[in-house]
């Protein structure tokens, strides 16, 4: 049978590398050659395209184009050609390629790697088989070029909100037509069974300013040529970090469409008045063999131990080398991407604990040049050991070295709560004596405090934070037991109204601590994820939100939201500079064990309530509280918040009654 074309090329190409260059004798990765700027991928025009490709270690390079996104022939097989001694192969194309497709292939040792779409890409075909070459301009949705983030003061006024696609959308309570992709964000008016707002409204309505979307770069795990089976992922199994995934699109098969439909989302988010916030994964990759980074320059970019074996500290089979330019160069210019492309708003680093110190100040750095608004917060600890010293990682007791980056308080989160690795132990809110001093550490946002015992916070026997809002506040997320199922497992004999109490004391201190506070979804309204702890590919029924639960729980909706408007209504809550902590806000000494009670000075940071007391009981019973003389008015009692003026009783007499897992929360004019 005659041989085709393509395969008589690819053959040739075959036969030259068993003789061809040999791969230059780098003695370690740092002696590669670096590339500091961003044409890499491929760069589209009408009268022709370029392909860049950094692969310093092999010794021939090519470029295959394909009509379609998957199967078939390739059109044309193209030599890269390499520039020098720089480690940048290259070749220019010709002609309008717009809607074709490509992938690399590298020699190294004479050993020819598999197909990628590259590192760089930035549109790929359904399952990331193959890059796409797509006329960016055309993704634009009509008012792109206007389209601006909603104003932002400080990171202290940031009010975060956890989600995933599927489980904020995809239940037949939600009233949602486009159920699970990036187009049900611009769904207006949509309804619950019982009439109550349900997606990008309820967020509106809520009045949270950031949503966290989990992992929507281009991801391994689901197949988007079976989404009719509803397989479901968290997403932690990157891809191609900046291209949009496809499941989340109404038709995975048309690369320019989803990325239309990311710049829809973002823009119907911005509209709301809410700003959008990345969850990257940059700290491992999917399958490490068939990785576009090994298959494009072998081993560069992971760690290895000294046996030369992967390193795993992310506890998915691989860790990523964040000191080694190309991969810290990487980092960089995919945030900035996602800036400049998606007007993305912030990123969320998973896992951060794995990368160095330096490259997580770099990413500030850049991005500050472009927004410095855009807010960064990540794990600060890893999933498992790394040869990378801990003293040059962005651990989270290293936050102090990186300005401007915030962490997750776990300190608080397990004070509140309890533990996350025990189902059984309770907390501060669920009547657990000795948290204290670690809700104090959450409420001052992880600085330095005269007036708290480090040595009796959970985790940390000092500060970490250089200002408050570098301390996330939170009691859950995705991971582990969700609040919910986390009080009924450590408090089996409690009813549903004293879970309800619990619940509203966590958020309490969350909504009124001078970190960021972030909440969960669907935590507004009693979700559950029936006692599942890591539900990264539970079925729809574990993960989905019912949103008859909004009316169901509608007091405790009431009074998340509530809260929220609280928070934003009054400065003390937000001052967001340590030194203003430290003058404004003082814990009351003498309290009597399960409660935490503080006072703020509203007066001298411009707010309306001029003194503030709030008082935080986390025993089984109520709890008698001297006041000093007033008039002190009553905000939050109960359970209860008066959102207007005459629903705001006034104290008598110089004590209050402090409900079992409660916050009173009063004030001076």
């Amino acid at each position: 049978m005659a041989m085709r074309p393509f395969q008589l090329i690819t053959m040739m190409l075959l036969l030259l590398s068993a003789c061809g260059t040999p791969t230059i004798p780098y003695t370690s990765y740092d002696d590669y050659p670096v590339y500091p700027v961003q044409e890499l991928g491929v760069r589209y025009s009408p009268g022709g395209s370029d392909f860049t490709l950094w692969a310093p270690s092999a010794s021939y390079a090519e470029l295959m184009i394909w009509g379609q996104g998957t199967g078939g022939d390739p059109l044309n097989v193209i030599q890269l050609q390499q520039k020098g001694q720089t480690g940048i192969w290259s070749v220019h194309a010709g002609g309008d390629m717009a809607g074709m497709f490509y992938t690399f292939r590298v020699a190294v040792d004479s050993v020819w790697y598999n197909q990628t779409p590259g590192i760089w890409n930035t549109a790929v075909s359904i399952n990331g088989i193959r890059g796409a070459i797509v006329d960016l301009t055309k993704t634009n949705p009509e008012g792109w070029e206007t389209d601006k983030s909603p104003v932002q003061s400080s990171f202290a006024d940031i009010i975060l909100y956890e989600l995933h696609h599927r489980d904020m959308t995809v239940s037949p309570t939600s009233g949602i037509k486009e159920k699970g992709k990036f187009v049900a964000w611009t769904e207006k008016g949509t309804k619950s069974p019982q009439g109550e707002t349900t997606g990008i409204d309820h967020l509106k309505e809520l009045g949270v300013t950031h949503v966290h979307l989990l992992p929507s770069f281009d991801f391994g795990s689901i197949d988007e040529q079976t989404l009719y089976l509803n397989k479901y992922n968290w997403g932690y199994d990157p891809l191609h970090y900046n291209a949009p995934e496809g499941s989340y699109s109404v038709n995975p098969n048309d690369p320019a469409l989803r990325i239309r439909e990311f710049k829809e989302m973002v823009k119907s988010f911005h509209d709301a008045g809410i700003r959008v916030v990345m969850d990257v994964v940059y700290n491992h990759t999917y399958r490490l063999e068939e990785s576009p980074f090994t298959n494009t320059v072998p081993g560069y970019f992971y760690r290895t131990w000294p046996d030369s074996t992967y390193s795993d500290a992310s506890g998915c089979g691989n860790e990523t080398a964040s000191e080694r330019y190309m991969m810290r160069h990487l980092i960089i210019e995919s945030c900035k991407y996602w800036v400049n492309e998606y007007h993305v708003d912030g990123f969320r680093f998973d896992l951060m604990g794995i990368h160095d110190l330096e490259t997580m100040n770099r990413v500030r750095e850049e991005l500050n040049k472009i927004d410095s608004t855009i807010f960064i917060y990540g794990e600060g600890w890893t999933a498992g050991n790394s040869p990378y010293p801990i003293e040059k990682r962005a651990m989270k007791k290293y936050a102090y070295k990186m300005p401007g980056i915030a962490v997750y308080n776990d300190d608080l989160r397990d004070g509140a709560k309890g533990e996350v690795s025990n189902d059984a132990k309770t907390g501060f809110v669920s009547g657990r004596h000795g948290m204290e001093e670690s809700i104090k550490f959450g409420i001052v946002g992880a600085i330095k405090h005269p007036d708290i015992n480090y040595s009796e916070v959970l985790y940390s026997d000092s500060a970490y934070t250089l200002q408050p809002t570098q301390s996330i506040s939170y009691v859950s997320c995705h991971d582990d037991l969700c609040l919910t199922d986390k009080l009924r497992a450590s408090v089996p004999d409690a009813n549903e109204k004293q879970l309800m109490a619990m619940d509203k004391l966590a958020q309490t201190i969350v909504l009124t601590s001078q970190g960021v506070p972030f909440i969960f979804c669907g935590e507004e309204v009693f979700r559950n994820k029936k006692m599942v702890h890591n539900s990264y590919e539970s079925p729809d029924s574990i993960n989905q939100i019912d949103w008859n639960f909004k009316s169901v729980y509608n007091d405790l909706y009431l009074y998340y939201k509530e809260m929220i408007a609280l928070r934003k209504a009054h400065p003390a809550f937000r001052l967001g500079n340590a030194d203003a902590v430290r003058k404004h806000l003082h814990f009351l000494p003498g309290t009597q064990p399960g409660v935490v009670a503080y006072r703020l000075d509203g007066k001298a940071v411009g707010d309306s309530w001029h003194e503030i007391m709030v008082i935080l009981n986390g025993n089984k019973h109520s709890v008698n509280f001297t006041v000093s003389p007033g008039p002190w008015h009553v905000a939050v009692e109960n359970g209860k918040i008066a959102t207007k003026m005459k629903e705001e009783r006034p104290v008598f007499g110089n004590a209050v009654d402090v409900a079992p897992h409660s916050a009173t929360i009063l004030f001076l004019r």
